[in-house]
């Protein structure tokens, strides 16, 4: 079921589609210092305040899939799924860092169809600790080619000081909204619990919505994000 309606006095109202998609680096060294264990602990953990956003929000109806790039490009959930059903599944590291053919195969979700043109600007999360070892422009030239591609909301996080900062910041299309920056495990949590459920607002949002000529605006101003700056190196960082 794509779209729900829910019972409310004076009539029903109609829920939009809002499809998440978390792209998310599996890749060999990802292996290290446990950042893969790290990412799988943060996913499962954003669900939850997710799902929370979400039900404070009777007009939204929010559909994950999860992508991973780590050797070869795998959907661990292919289908558009409910959050209420949704389960995550643990990512192994292995492999060199196609981020590149990932973004392709968001851009190929992203068509009319199989996107509903009556959905909300979908929301990509990209995360990764190292370099595109393929042809990243070429997968983000596609991405961008796709309406939805370039209407969403894009945010994304790095793992350590050895990813690819520039290239993230070209993902997310918008020099006012930077990567965040973890460096150790609890950081890494707590920027895609933020990350997650400041997109999912802001995707909901009337600034994402068409205007009277029926544009939407491209990835638009975070206000939570654009204020977190840097924090500084502690005994604690790892990465």
């Amino acid at each position: 079921m794509s779209e729900k309606e829910t019972a409310i006095p004076g009539g029903p109202i109609s829920k939009r589609p809002l499809h998440f998609f978390f792209i998310l680096d599996a890749s060999g060294s990802m292996a290290e210092n446990g950042k893969i264990e790290a990412l799988n602990n943060a996913v499962r953990e954003s669900i939850p305040q997710m799902k929370k956003v979400v039900d404070e929000n009777p007009f939204v109806e929010l559909f994950i899939r999860v992508l991973k790039f780590g050797g070869n490009v795998n959907w661990t959930v292919s289908q558009a799924t409910l959050i209420d059903d949704f389960k995550y599944i643990d990512l192994e590291a292995e492999g060199d860092t196609p981020m590149g053919k990932a973004l392709s195969l968001i851009a190929e979700q992203l068509k009319i169809p199989p996107m509903a043109s009556r959905a909300l600007p979908p929301v990509l999360i990209l995360i990764s600790d190292g370099q595109p070892t393929d042809d990243f422009k070429k997968g983000l030239e596609e991405l961008m080619s796709v309406p939805w591609g370039k209407k969403s909301v894009r945010l994304a996080i790095a793992i350590g000081d050895d990813a690819d900062i520039k290239v993230l910041q070209e993902f997310i299309g918008n020099p006012e909204i930077k990567p965040l920056k973890a460096h150790n495990p609890e950081q890494l949590t707590k920027y895609v619990k933020l990350v997650s459920t400041s997109a999912i607002k802001v995707s909901s949002s009337p600034a994402s919505q068409p205007n009277e000529s029926g544009e939407i605006k491209g990835n638009v101003e975070i206000p939570q994000l654009q204020s977190i700056k840097d924090e500084p190196s502690s005994a604690e960082d790892v990465w």
